[in-house]
């Protein structure tokens, strides 16, 4: 389990084909602290940590994953949110967070606040996600709380902290960005919906 804090940014070093199979290396500043077999969101995407080579380690995407997520768009220099498992003495920061990604999604808007920004994030509604009006989601593994829900689309404020410290100030509109809903919020609308 997640919580969706980002520890830090973790860049693409190397990226791997095999079969439908694509292996990515990547660097950070704890990869000292990684082991093998462990569990690592990237970009909000929960993958395992196969090998580990001085200052770089590196993760396999199947083909569904590289199908459902913003990863199969990633080249080499291209920077990741990164986030560990929560252990289990740890503080709950954020919200529960799979680190399974819902859909994919497109910034259609950035608006500067002066002080803040504003990302406008549009979506399919046809696969029964949904927000609330200062829910959870979270975009590329990092936990937000929604400003504006619509239908398709949604609104966050991101402070200059959470711009500094992860990608979102790398994002650009038409980006794709990896989109897990809340979770009870999933459970409420599959019970209603039956």
């Amino acid at each position: 389990m997640f919580t969706g804090i980002i520890e830090g940014l973790s860049k693409v070093e190397a990226i791997e084909k095999e079969n439908t199979n694509v292996h990515f290396t990547f660097s950070c500043s704890f990869t000292h602290e990684l082991k093998i077999d462990q569990s690592v969101a990237h970009n909000g995407v929960c993958l395992t940590v196969v090998k580990i080579n001085g200052n770089q380690y590196t993760v396999t995407a199947i083909d569904e994953t590289l199908q459902k997520t913003n990863l199969g768009n990633l080249k080499v220099g291209d920077e990741v949110n990164l986030e560990r498992c929560m252990p289990a003495n740890g503080r709950f920061d954020g919200h529960i967070v799979q680190g399974h990604v819902d859909q994919t999604g497109i910034v259609i808007s950035i608006i500067d606040n002066k002080g803040s920004w504003t990302y406008t994030i549009q979506y399919n509604p046809k696969l029964g996600n949904v927000t609330v009006e200062k829910g959870s989601v979270t975009i590329n593994g990092t936990s937000l709380t929604v400003v504006d829900s619509k239908d398709d689309s949604f609104s966050v404020c991101i402070i200059p902290y959470t711009f500094e410290n992860t990608g979102f100030k790398n994002l650009k509109v038409n980006d794709v960005v990896n989109l897990e809903f809340d979770i009870v919020g999933k459970y409420v609308a599959r019970l209603l919906n039956k």
